[in-house]
């Protein structure tokens, strides 16, 4: 599986929101039974720090098992904390170890003036 491209806009201060759903290449949906999710956000991809990460430990992931979803979610806090831009990629992992990357991407802060 090649890592799709899907660049994500973010608007800081308000809660991040996303739904994916995965298919098989014959167009199946990809069942994510026994599965986690992995997403981080850095400002390069190089970087050391992680601006944010995501995964179904952490609860920012839900993964939807047959019905082949992927919810991504941060709340309001964290997002009003983000200050740059950045890029992400988002890793599915069997319970074998085996490691897809589904996405991947920038991450366009659209900075909030409401405080």
């Amino acid at each position: 599986m090649i890592a799709g491209v899907y660049n994500i806009n973010l608007d800081q201060g308000a809660t991040f929101r996303r739904s994916i759903v995965v298919k098989n290449p014959d167009g199946t949906l990809y069942d994510m039974t026994n599965h986690t999710a992995r997403m981080q956000i850095r400002s390069e991809i190089d970087s050391e720090t992680v601006m944010i990460e995501l995964t179904t430990e952490n609860g920012r992931i839900a993964l939807g098992g047959e019905d082949g979803t992927i919810e991504l979610t941060i709340d309001a806090d964290d997002t009003e904390n983000l200050q740059y831009d950045g890029v992400y990629d988002l890793e599915l992992v069997s319970n074998s170890g085996a490691v897809n990357r589904l996405l991947k991407g920038i991450v366009r802060v659209d900075y909030e003036v409401t405080r």
